[in-house]
C-alpha cells in the first residue's frame, strides 16, 4: 500500500463524536464538520502521508491526523 490509498478512500473517512471532541480540543478549532476540514488537510498540497502499522499518519501544515488504516476512521489529531 501507497500513500494513494489513503487519498483513494477518502469517501470512507469517518471519525466518532469522542473523535469529533477530541480532534477540536488537540487542534483548539470550532469547525462544525470535522471529518471535512481532516480530509481537507489531507488532500493540501504538500501533505505528507505515512503509513506506520494499523495507522495512516497525514502530516499537513501544522497538524498531524491519525487515521484507522483499515475502518478509515479519523483517530486523533495533533498540532505538530
Amino acid at each position: 500500500m501507497n500513500d494513494t490509498t489513503l487519498l483513494d478512500n477518502l469517501d470512507k473517512m469517518h471519525t466518532t463524536q469522542m473523535g469529533t471532541e477530541r480532534i477540536k480540543r488537540n487542534l483548539n478549532i470550532a469547525v462544525e464538520d470535522v471529518v471535512a476540514y481532516c480530509i481537507e488537510k489531507i488532500k493540501a498540497r504538500g501533505c505528507k502521508i505515512t503509513r506506520n502499522g494499523k495507522n495512516w499518519y497525514a502530516e499537513s501544515d501544522d497538524c498531524i491526523i491519525t487515521v484507522n488504516a483499515y475502518s478509515y476512521t479519523i483517530i486523533t489529531a495533533h498540532k505538530k
